[in-house]
């Protein structure tokens, strides 16, 4: 047995075929759709990518207690769990994060792992001369990634050289080289679509339109202030790009049609999170609300036990599921402490998984769902406290925690996830947001597209009822309930 995991990042559901898009040209995803089960209700749990990451290996959220930051010496890292019961790994990535202090830990859990570079801001290449970058709408609030970033382009003139089809190409060599080999699990991960949308002309031209602005392929996280044909022509950038991911998609569907993998190798596609191109008047996907643009997220798996194809599920589903899913595929046993579920239980059953799933960043608003209504907790106040990192791994996304955020930090613990080890509690960070919001209600049934606030106390609490238990599930920290005003019978005060 054998499985395949190819993630996205940024990867926007409501932008495929499969979940409806009739204008974006991706004819692999609607293929991909034909031969696997498609997840209309997955949602994700911790944010942004790290976090993401964290959630997909250890099979439990990581917003409670934890930023941004690595694998912890107690995590159950799924990757290890299998590596050390003799199933093969390997990681096939152009993520540039895995390669930073917050994200370090990570890549080394495989066997082997390959890094193709360039991506974004990645510190690739030296220029110590000025690039020379266009006249352009985005730039000033990137710093030194945007610069960067431009350095990197001269040296990816051509498609074969984009880090995309450097990454789909390793991993598809991995496969071809492995054929005849059992029990192993490769992970491609494309950074892409995440932003900057760059990608060669050919894409491009697949969405004709007139455009003489300033150049618009990296919008700022934010408020929307560009003018409608300004948004217009970086969705279509956006557009391109997930035309590109769909083509190196069907490459890899190739492989498993050319050398009949169906029979005996599970495929994964999924993404950590979407991303909002105008809508609600945002850009990006780390300033909240978190909006289902953000976290209503694509999932496909073929899972060759079942042979369940062209079958779509509306179970709730997590990325906290991978991990114990890929356990359960090579009968390797799930730890107690993964808070996921195998999801060829819910195929062979038809079983519901779970009433309700938590989303959320560590500092922000806790979010909620059950599947028809969608509930995002604001902290009871403006001070957001008090807020802690439980940590021994105190990392940043780029940098080490400085020495002065040390001061007044003490020993927690043990959780229940922490194999009886304290760890440091580290007063934390506020979410950075200038753009504070209330409590927020809303009816996917009746307002799919989030655009009126639902005012409903019965709702309510029956929202702040399964939000209290998932994070009793997780063993949240007390201060989390203090901070958003909800004390641990779930009722509002």
């Amino acid at each position: 047995m054998k499985a395949v995991m190819v993630m996205f990042d940024s990867l926007n559901k409501h932008m495929l075929p499969p979940y409806g898009c009739d204008w974006i040209q991706a004819p692999n995803f609607q293929r991909l759709a034909d031969r696997s089960v498609t997840f209309d209700n997955c949602y994700a749990g911790s944010l942004p990518c790290m976090p993401a990451r964290r959630d997909l290996q250890t099979g439990r959220l990581n917003f409670l207690h934890r930023s941004w930051g690595p694998l912890e010496p107690f995590d159950d890292s799924m990757v290890a769990l299998l590596t050390k019961q003799g199933v093969y790994t390997h990681l096939s990535t152009d993520h540039t994060h895995y390669f930073e202090d917050g994200g370090a830990t990570y890549h080394t859990r495989y066997n082997s792992w390959e890094f193709a570079r360039g991506q974004e801001g990645d510190p690739w290449k030296g220029n110590v001369k000025e690039p020379d970058i266009p006249e352009s709408l985005s730039g000033p609030k990137l710093g030194d990634l945007w610069r960067q970033d431009w350095v990197n382009r001269e040296y990816l003139d051509t498609e074969d050289k984009q880090p995309l089809a450097v990454t789909m190409k390793r991993g598809i060599e991995f496969i071809e080289r492995n054929l005849e080999q059992d029990r192993w699990f490769l992970q491609i991960e494309a950074f892409d679509p995440h932003e900057p949308f760059f990608t060669q002309q050919k894409y491009k031209d697949m969405y004709p339109h007139h455009y003489e602005g300033k150049h618009f392929d990296w919008p700022d996280y934010g408020k929307v202030q560009q003018q409608p044909e300004e948004v217009q022509h970086v969705i279509y950038e956006y557009a391109a790009l997930i035309s590109m991911c769909d083509e190196y998609l069907g490459k890899i569907m190739d492989v498993f049609d050319r050398h009949d993998l169906w029979k005996d190798t599970m495929l994964i596609v999924n993404t950590d999170h979407g991303f909002l191109l105008g809508e609600h008047e945002w850009w990006g996907k780390n300033i909240q609300p978190f909006y289902n643009e953000i976290v209503n997220i694509p999932l496909f798996v073929w899972d060759p036990r079942s042979g369940a194809a062209n079958v779509r599920s509306d179970a709730l589903v997590q990325m906290i599921d991978m991990a114990p899913t890929l356990l359960d595929f090579f009968e390797v046993e799930i730890p107690p402490d993964m808070q996921g579920k195998p999801l060829m239980s819910l195929l062979e059953s038809g079983a519901t998984l779970r009433e309700a799933v938590l989303f959320g960043v560590h500092g922000g608003h806790v979010n909620c769902t059950d599947g028809r209504y969608v509930y995002m907790r604001a902290p009871k106040d403006s001070s957001n406290e008090p807020l802690y990192e439980y940590t021994l791994m105190p990392m940043h996304m780029h940098q080490m925690f400085n020495p002065k955020e040390f001061k007044g930090m003490e020993l927690a613990g043990p959780f229940s996830f922490t194999k009886q080890a304290q760890v440091m509690k580290i007063k934390g960070k506020t979410n950075p947001n200038k753009y504070r919001y209330e409590s927020l209600l809303f009816d996917l049934q009746q307002d799919p597209k989030q655009e009126n606030r639902l005012e409903d106390p019965k709702i309510e609490a029956l929202m702040i009822r399964y939000m209290v238990q998932i994070m009793q599930a997780h063993d949240a920290p007390p201060e989390q309930f203090e901070r958003l005003g909800i004390p641990c019978t779930g009722h509002l005060v």
